[in-house]
């Protein structure tokens, strides 16, 4: 398959621009801050969020070619990948962080994966936390037998993924002051704050505890656009103890959040955001006047909830 012949909207129809949502909620609105939501969820039930952002351009240039990318056991990044090769109709590669004994029975998350047509290989964590390195990345390709497979980062997060991103940016450039979105990897923050571009600041909310990711972001930028692109800052407050993690009371604002605005809040990502956001406003971070976004990048994991501290 050629790339121009990957022509992804017309075979998957994402719905773009994804809808903007006025959210009236008090905690806002008391300090004179209007508070949207950017419903990037709703793009595609397989590929919601930044899922379709990161993955567009990278499975353009894939062209065809199986896709191998990487991930833990309750990976989104893995099922929207696995999902696009059932989709297009390619083969999908998933490289798994752990122990494959320990794996089975599959949890629902690999399940799906495996029922869309992803082959998962396995790899000790060690080797997992090494995969950057060019020759460990050569043994594993090997094992997964991934001939001239299109390699893809964990999370989906590469110079290209960056750019995909900038889509966002644009679709609220000049409709935001400030734009709030959970990171994982920093590719989804690198692209918004290049499309949103002069005149708007994107915060990001890192789910994972380490105080790594303004590296990796200036690091995507570089790639991506050969330097610093936007505004952009991180506040590391909300991680909640890391990956996954969440404590009783993430979960009972997200439950609050949900029954005010009657919108579905995934708890690893996008309810740590959201507890962000209106923390800086109960604060006062926000200068009256101020339009903030809150983006809802994907919906409930399949796996289930996360577990508790």
């Amino acid at each position: 398959m050629t790339r121009e012949a990957l022509d992804l909207t017309a075979v998957l129809r994402p719905r773009l621009p994804s809808p903007l949502q006025p959210a009236e909620d008090e905690r806002f609105a008391r300090h004179g801050v209007r508070l949207l939501l950017k419903r990037d969820d709703l793009i595609h039930p397989d590929l919601p969020g930044n899922k379709w952002r990161k993955l567009a351009l990278n499975l353009r240039a894939a062209a065809g070619r199986p896709v191998l990318t990487f991930g833990g056991a309750y990976s989104n990044h893995l099922r929207a990948t696995a999902a696009a090769g059932r989709l297009l109709g390619f083969p999908t590669i998933g490289v798994v962080r752990g122990d494959e004994l320990a794996a089975r029975p599959l949890n629902p998350s690999l399940a799906r994966c495996a029922r869309d047509g992803m082959r998962l290989v396995f790899v000790d964590r060690a080797a997992y936390r090494t995969k950057d390195d060019p020759q460990v990345l050569a043994r594993i390709l090997r094992r997964a037998e991934a001939g001239d497979a299109y390699v893809v980062p964990e999370g989906g997060s590469n110079a290209l993924a960056a750019r995909g991103c900038t889509e966002l940016g644009r679709e609220l450039h000049s409709l935001a002051d400030v734009v709030g979105v959970a990171c994982g990897t920093g590719g989804t923050l690198a692209g918004l704050a290049a499309g949103l571009g002069e005149g708007g600041r994107a915060l990001g909310f890192p789910v994972l505890k380490g105080g790594f990711l303004t590296e990796a972001v200036r690091s995507l930028q570089t790639e991506a656009f050969g330097g610093p692109a936007g505004h952009w800052s991180l506040d590391e407050r909300f991680h909640c103890g890391g990956y996954a993690r969440t404590t009783p009371e993430l979960d009972a604002f997200a439950a609050d959040f949900e029954s005010r605005h009657r919108l579905p809040v995934e708890r690893v990502y996008v309810a740590k955001m959201l507890l962000g956001l209106t923390t800086l406003a109960e604060e006062g971070a926000f200068a009256r006047g101020t339009t903030v976004v809150a983006v809802i990048t994907g919906h409930e994991d399949v796996g289930g909830r996360p577990k508790a501290r």
